[in-house]
């Protein structure tokens, strides 16, 4: 590909992604809303998805980016839902889908069909992870959702690789399909712990933040290539090394951790922008390869098909919720009550993405009816993000979902920041004792106990009474006021620069230590 489109794909996508924050549209759906609409556009390139980037190259980073984000201790208390959803679900939704189309689809072998079954199974950690945090879900659905999309990906690749073995002769049988599938999973998973304690005591023990960062980088793809080296799962290894390196992610240096979360950020932003807008932008290299098939048989098989895809994650999600539930006492008393209206939003919050669609362009061409699985998935992704993703809010609407307790977690965030300040009291007081070493004028002194104060306080002026003409808490108009002396500091700094009052490196220090200023209660204030 030329450097121009490649640019051209990046710049627009980020600036779809951009105005889908001014609009009541999940960015996923308006990214794939505008891809479809650009592919016929008039001289627009062709942009094709080639498996073997998508997979080695941009999934990889997604996985990291979100297993990082997500909580190990929430996960591993849901690691029940969590496994039924990401193995049980996926192999079951390759069975039915699978057999589901060969039964609908004339001439269609029933080990091709479970090709299809495979490649649609999963549904897509970018989508479930940017719908769930535009729709602000109770914190246990989006924990579930999460941590499904997190791991099933490696169950669909595995599932997909043994019907596809299958379907063009070479299969080892059932034997060899559980073995394969045993070695990719127990693999990746076994791949990922022997990688995750060097790499965190690595960074641990690098001080510069620069090649703190290059390294973070480098781990999602490091940790894929590795296992996928050996014939595990890539998934895996990546989804166990950035859980454990999240959950330690408190031991790295306070510099590396600022610029690795802005890095990230623009990483994942980027990414998710870029595989969305490649969704839509695949309609005309899908339909090419459809000549031999009636359009209104295509049409029907695709409506048949994204019948079945819905139909069996409802099929799977209501007795995995509530029989387990019915059988074990153990599982009643450890795991919170749930009605019906959970299993509704999880079995109605299975959006395809990218993935599928990698995978299903991966399929060989001698494959019979490559063109047709193509077709498919890509409708299959389109249906669950179009008609799932636009209609979930107004069905978390109408069932009256528990909305999250903001108060409730402003007040355990004032509690456990007192608890904290508690001890940095107790820790200042041990240190000022030693006069020798830690002497300090007591202005300074005052100047510390001061700052220590203001963070004590900051979660509990959020609890207060707001300006009833602004809206604004006291801990709001303190940030505000902050913020514009900061200004008022910027512009002088600036103006001394333009006067030749100082240089242009002195003048970037004063303005990073501002910067830093800002940040910090941008951050608290997002929080």
């Amino acid at each position: 590909m030329e450097v121009l489109p490649l640019v051209a794909l990046v710049a627009g996508s980020a600036a779809v992604a951009g105005a889908a924050r001014r609009t009541p549209v999940p960015a996923p759906l308006l990214l794939v809303a505008v891809g479809l609409i650009a592919a016929y556009v008039p001289g627009v390139p062709s942009y094709v998805l080639d498996p073997h980037i998508v997979l080695p190259l941009l999934l990889p980073p997604l996985l990291h980016t979100a297993a990082v984000d997500s909580s190990y201790l929430d996960l591993r208390a849901n690691i029940r839902p969590v496994a039924l959803l990401s193995v049980g679900y996926v192999l079951f939704a390759t069975l039915a889908v699978g057999y589901a189309t060969y039964l609908l689809v004339p001439g269609l072998s029933l080990p091709v069909a479970l090709v299809l079954g495979a490649v649609i199974a999963p549904p897509d950690a970018v989508a479930a992870t940017a719908i769930a945090r535009k729709l602000g879900l109770p914190n246990r659905i989006t924990t579930i959702l999460q941590g499904e999309s997190l791991v099933n990906d490696a169950t669909a690749i595995t599932a997909y690789k043994v019907a596809l073995a299958a379907a063009v002769g070479v299969s080892a049988g059932w034997a060899g399909g559980i073995a394969e599938f045993l070695l990719a999973s127990v693999g990746g998973v076994g791949v990922g712990l022997l990688l995750m304690v060097p790499i965190h005591q690595l960074r641990k023990r690098l001080k510069e933040p620069l090649l703190q960062n290059t390294l973070s980088l480098l781990i999602p793809f490091v940790a894929y290539a590795a296992a996928e080296r050996v014939h595990a799962s890539g998934v895996l290894a990546v989804v166990v090394v950035a859980l454990y390196l999240g959950h330690r992610n408190w031991q790295v240096d306070f510099a590396t951790r600022l610029q690795e979360e802005a890095v990230w950020k623009v990483v994942a932003f980027v990414l998710e922008s870029v595989v969305f807008a490649l969704i839509g932008l695949q309609l005309p290299v899908v339909l090419k390869g459809l000549e031999e098939y009636e359009p209104s048989s295509v049409a029907w098989y695709a409506v048949l098909v994204f019948l079945a895809v819905v139909a069996a994650r409802f099929l799977w999600v209501f007795p995995a919720t509530f029989l387990p539930r019915w059988l074990s006492e153990r599982i009643r008393r450890r795991e919170p009550e749930t009605n019906w209206k959970a299993p509704v939003i999880v079995g109605w919050a299975g959006m395809r993405g990218v993935v599928s669609l990698a995978i299903a362009f991966s399929v060989p061409l001698e494959v019979p009816h490559r063109d047709l699985i193509l077709f498919l998935t890509f409708t299959t992704v389109i249906g669950t993000l179009v008609v799932q993703g636009l209609t979930l809010p107004p069905l978390i609407k109408l069932l009256k979902l528990p909305a999250r307790d903001v108060r409730a977690e402003t007040l355990a965030e004032a509690q456990a920041q007192s608890e904290a300040s508690r001890a940095a009291e107790d820790r200042l007081a041990e240190l000022l004792e030693d006069a020798e070493h830690n002497a300090l004028p007591p202005p300074l002194v005052e100047r510390l106990r001061t700052v220590l104060e203001r963070r004590r306080n900051a979660v509990w002026e959020r609890l207060g009474e707001v300006n009833a003409r602004t809206g604004e808490s006291a801990d709001d108009v303190y940030r505000r006021l902050a913020r514009e002396m900061i200004a008022a500091e910027r512009e002088v700094f600036v103006a001394l620069r333009d006067a030749r009052r100082i240089d242009d490196e002195m003048l970037r220090a004063l303005l990073r230590r501002l910067d830093l200023e800002e940040a910090a209660a941008y951050r608290e204030e997002s929080a």
